[in-house]
C-alpha cells in the first residue's frame, strides 16, 4: 500500500502553493459544511474557553480554526518535497538564543502546546539549531502513513522518539547534550499522576513529565510559540524561561507554561487545536487534591 499512496502524495507535493490552496479550501467546504468533522467537540470548548464571546464571534474562531486545520494537512504533503531553503523562507525565527545556549553546553527542552503548524516548525527547527533536536511522536496505526508522516518529519536531521517507547528510546541520548521538543499540553495517560490547574477558565490535567524531566537533567526550558503570519508563513518565537529548573518550586514550571498557553490562546484563538478533547477529564478532590496548582 506504501509503494501506491507514497507516489501519488509526492506528485501532489509538486503542485503550486496556490493550488494546493484551492485544494484545501475545496477540503473546507467538506469537513465543515458537510461531515461536521468533530464539530460539536470543537464548539463546546471554544465556548467554554471564551463563554464572553458572541455566537457570532466562536463561529468564525470555529471556521478559521477549520481553514488553519485543513491548511495545515495540505501543508504536510508539500513539506514531502520541500527544501531547507523554503523552510527557511517560510519560518522566520531567530535562533540566536538556541546558538548562545548551545555554547554553554547546557541541554535545552522546548515546551510547545498545540498551535498551527507543528509540522512545519519541526522542520525548521531540525533544520537549523546546533543541537541533535528530538522530538516526541505518537506512531499512527496506519501503517503506511505511519511511515510516510516519519521519513517526512525526520528529513532535516529530527530524532524522533516514540511516546510508546520513550523511557527506553531516550536513555540513548542523554549522556551528550541535546534539546528535546515536548506538546506540555498533552493529556495525561492517568490524571492522578497529573498536574490539575484551571485552563482557560476550567481545571485541566496537565502531563508532569516536562517539569520532572527538566529538573532531573538540569536542562534550560524553553516556551516556544508559533503562528501564521499569511497562509503558508509561520512565525516561530522563543522565551527562556530558565537555566535553573531545579530553583523553582514544584508545579511552577507547568502552572507558568500554562499561563503561557493561555495568552498565546487569547492572541490568536482559532490558532489552537480545539478538536482534541482538552478538558475530558473531571477534577476529583477525593483523588487528585495533591496535585492541584492554582498559584
Amino acid at each position: 500500500m506504501y509503494y501506491l499512496i507514497y507516489p501519488l502524495f509526492y506528485l501532489l507535493s509538486l503542485l503550486p502553493w496556490r493550488v494546493m490552496y484551492i485544494i484545501s479550501d475545496g477540503i473546507y467546504g467538506l469537513i465543515y459544511n458537510v461531515f461536521g468533522y468533530r464539530k460539536k467537540i470543537v464548539r463546546a470548548n471554544i465556548e467554554l474557553a471564551f463563554p464572553e464571546k458572541t455566537v457570532s464571534e466562536r463561529t468564525k474562531i470555529e471556521k478559521q480554526f477549520y481553514h488553519q486545520l485543513i491548511d495545515t494537512f495540505i501543508e504536510t504533503i508539500k513539506l514531502i518535497t520541500i527544501s531547507k531553503e523554503e523552510i527557511n523562507k517560510r519560518v522566520t525565527c531567530d535562533y540566536s538564543l538556541v546558538d548562545q545556549l548551545y555554547r554553554t553546553k547546557q541541554s535545552i527542552q522546548f515546551h510547545a502546546g498545540h498551535f498551527f503548524s507543528w509540522e512545519f516548525i519541526n522542520l525548521a527547527i531540525g533544520a537549523n539549531i546546533p543541537y541533535p533536536f528530538l522530538a516526541v511522536y505518537a506512531p499512527l496505526s496506519n501503517k503506511t502513513f505511519d511511515r510516510i508522516i516519519y521519513d517526512l518529519r525526520k528529513k532535516f536531521g529530527t530524532i524522533l522518539v516514540p511516546a510508546n517507547k520513550f523511557r527506553t528510546h531516550f536513555k540513548d541520548y542523554v549522556s551528550d547534550i541535546y534539546s528535546l521538543g515536548l506538546a506540555a499540553d498533552q493529556n495525561p495517560r492517568r490524571t492522578q499522576d497529573a498536574y490539575w490547574m484551571p485552563f482557560m477558565g476550567k481545571l485541566a490535567p496537565f502531563v508532569p513529565g516536562p517539569e520532572k524531566g527538566a529538573k532531573l537533567h538540569n536542562t534550560a526550558v524553553i516556551f516556544a510559540s508559533f503562528f501564521p503570519i499569511k497562509r503558508g508563513y509561520y512565525k516561530l518565537e522563543f522565551s527562556l524561561y530558565t537555566t535553573t529548573p531545579n530553583d523553582i518550586p514544584l508545579g511552577k514550571i507547568t502552572t507558568d507554561f500554562k499561563f503561557f498557553v493561555e495568552q498565546q490562546i487569547r492572541e490568536r484563538p482559532a490558532n489552537y487545536l480545539w478538536s482534541h478533547r482538552r478538558w475530558k477529564w473531571d477534577y476529583d478532590p477525593a483523588v487528585h487534591a495533591s496535585k492541584l496548582f492554582e498559584h
